[in-house]
């Protein structure tokens, strides 16, 4: 079974800009990024994103929008030689209605663990909120809370080990 980082998008992806990313300029990849995957990378690691689009269900912005924001991640991503085996977004708010696969719930990680046959016990989650650390214990994952647009080269050695 393969190991993977999972990755919470806005302030660990992309800086955390305190609101919805709404237009493709506000978001902008966080500068410690392509190191940390490089180095997770190097160790065997897959990376899947796993994040709550809550502004998809608050009408702020709709799937294609998400959709070219994540191409975007992609394009950018495979310039470094590195890929990424799904991106999950919940498009649900609480505000608009009830779902399970908002973080804290585990629906998205435990879809990529079972899709891609990975081993949540070896896995890691990375996210900036306790709804986060939450869902990755849910699914049997090491969840590490990280301050939003941080250093995620700090980490390397954590996870590494």
């Amino acid at each position: 079974m393969q190991k993977a980082i999972f990755l919470d998008r806005d302030g660990i992806i992309n800086t955390e800009i305190g609101n919805y990313v709404t237009c493709e300029q506000d978001f902008q990849i966080n500068p410690s990024l392509i190191p940390f995957l490089k180095a997770m990378k190097a160790l065997d690691f897959n990376f899947v994103v796993i994040s709550n689009q809550g502004g998809v269900a608050k009408k702020l912005y709709d799937h294609a929008f998400l959709d070219k924001i994540h191409q975007k991640l992609i394009n950018l991503l495979s310039k470094e030689g590195i890929s990424l085996l799904e991106i999950y977004y919940c498009p649900h708010h609480p505000t608009v209605g009830k779902c399970i696969c908002r973080k804290p719930d585990s629906l998205l990680l435990e879809k990529a663990v079972a899709r891609y046959k990975l081993n949540a016990a070896t896995s890691w989650f990375i996210g900036d909120a306790q709804r986060d650390i939450e869902a990755a214990a849910k699914a049997g994952v090491k969840g590490i809370l990280a301050e939003s647009n941080s250093n995620l080269t700090l980490l390397i050695d954590k996870i590494g080990k």
